[in-house]
């Protein structure tokens, strides 16, 4: 979980002005919520049985039980071996490609997914199921043209491929329309982040939990009602380098995000790619694993233009000068295969532009990071971080990019009452600067600050209306989906 911080700073007391600015924003009547849109209509999903491809090097098996169809292919223990379809499409598009497996080892099997000759996934996991009757499904996006497609499953390594029992060929609705449609490639452009237009824009979203906690309330469900129903701009993939994360499985958790980068491109989301690194607080504790990490992200996603890097979640105990060195290190490898993805740097106390700890913006405005289409993170919890923080906020968003990619209505560990004037005040004043947030979080945690209620994630929803919401999450719903304005002129 996402554990307490202790910090430094004395909370401030708003006075008597405070309170009535406070009641004011309590009582005022809040801004129409904007309607859903009406979701795309898709083709129905198609399946495609295992045992009606054509297999090189593999059998069709049926001593497994839990398949459908009236069998599975069980593929020789050889690098190159194939189950190949044959998919007919009524029209181009974006389709999912979701693969029924078992692996009854506790080895990765990895194989290509190729659609036409094209890899759509490169060497993509298929772990270790728990027996070979306990089936799981990995899911890639892909273009299919019109007509005759031919998508191959090919093993890459010598132990073979999985048992795979079938292929479902699902539309993808189209992202005409999208957030990342309208706007493109961001950049960042003075003290703004800016769209293919050159014009400023402010993103609005959600970051998931843990991925090793909650990547059950990742779902094709909750990120649909996330892109229509909620009409976000934007997810934070939180990945975890420690407690429990990238650093016991890399291989998995890359796998993890690689996947749910696909799913937010799909939807015409941008995507945060969070290197949520929190205990150490060090970041240079952490730099050769964020080299591997960002290396094999960039290689996989540099074409995409809905991407963002934040490379360093909430460094903590360290100065400024030290945080600014490990960026000075990463950011030029991701650069040398990624140019044009903004990056976005942790600040010191936590990304309170050092607030936490005593300091203030000045230590980065006067010594900037040495890179360029870069933004600084500020994160905040409204019952705890009061008037001070909301103000070196505004001072930098006037000298520095500033991206706040984690906060909440509760107090600092995303428990107890939530103050949602006070985090009004933060939002009117990040709508003014058109300074781009993200809520924390897309999950079914206990803590307050989670937006689902407890179950709702294990149970598959409902995800879409306010229902399944706890109070924070019905609050920034509306919040979220008041109408965008992305000029593009």
């Amino acid at each position: 979980m996402r554990p307490a911080r202790f910090w430094l700073r004395p909370l401030g007391s708003v006075g008597v002005l405070g309170a009535a600015l406070l009641l004011a924003l309590t009582t005022a009547t809040p801004a129409p919520a904007a309607p859903a849109p009406t979701p795309p209509t898709t083709a129905a999903a198609v399946t495609h049985e295992a045992e009606h491809a054509a297999v090189s090097r593999g059998l069709v098996e049926s001593n497994h039980t839990g398949f459908t169809g009236s069998g599975f292919v069980n593929y020789d223990n050889a690098s190159g071996s194939y189950v190949q379809w044959t998919v007919n499409a009524a029209q181009a598009g974006r389709a999912g490609l979701a693969l029924r497996f078992a692996n009854g080892t506790t080895a990765d099997r990895p194989m290509d997914i190729t659609v036409n000759g094209r890899i759509a996934a490169d060497d993509r996991a298929f772990p270790g199921t728990g027996s070979w009757t306990s089936w799981s499904t990995v899911t890639v996006t892909a273009d299919l043209k019109a007509g005759t497609n031919t998508i191959r499953a090919t093993a890459t390594t010598a132990t073979g491929g999985p048992n795979v029992d079938h292929l479902v060929v699902d539309a993808v609705p189209t992202t005409d329309g999208t957030p990342a449609a309208v706007n493109g490639q961001l950049e960042v452009c003075g003290t703004k982040l800016c769209n293919q237009y050159g014009n400023p824009v402010q993103l609005r979203g959600m970051s998931t939990h843990g991925l090793q906690w909650y990547s059950q309330c990742v779902t094709n469900g909750s990120l649909d009602a996330l892109a229509t129903d909620w009409q976000a701009d934007v997810l934070r993939i939180s990945m975890y380098v420690q407690e429990g994360g990238y650093e016991t499985d890399p291989r998995g958790f890359t796998d993890k995000v690689h996947s749910i980068i696909e799913q937010a491109t799909a939807r015409g989301m941008y995507a945060i790619v969070d290197w949520h690194m929190l205990s150490p607080g060090d970041p240079h504790h952490n730099l050769a694993r964020a080299k591997t990490f960002f290396t094999e992200i960039a290689q996989r996603h540099s074409n995409k233009k809905n991407l963002l890097y934040e490379i360093a979640n909430e460094p903590s105990g360290v100065s400024w000068s030290s945080i600014k060195s490990y960026a000075e290190q990463l950011i030029p490898v991701i650069r040398r295969i990624d140019p044009d993805t903004p990056v976005l740097v942790g600040t010191r106390a936590w990304s309170s532009l050092g607030v936490s700890e005593g300091a203030d913006e000045s230590e980065v405005v006067n010594s900037p990071v040495n890179a360029s289409n870069i933004m600084y993170t500020f994160h905040f919890y409204a019952a705890s971080h009061r008037d001070e923080y909301l103000s070196t906020l505004s001072r930098a968003a006037d000298r520095i990019p500033m991206f706040v990619t984690e906060f909440g209505t509760q107090d600092y560990a995303g428990e107890g009452a939530n103050d949602f004037s006070m985090a009004q005040r933060y939002l009117d004043l990040m709508a003014s600067k058109k300074i781009s947030w993200v809520n924390w979080n897309f999950s079914d945690d206990n803590r307050s600050g989670a937006v689902f209620n407890s179950g709702i994630c294990n149970n598959n929803g409902p995800w879409a209306g306010t229902a399944s919401l706890k109070p924070a999450g019905v609050w920034v719903r509306d919040r979220i989906r008041t109408p965008d304005d992305f000029p593009t002129d």
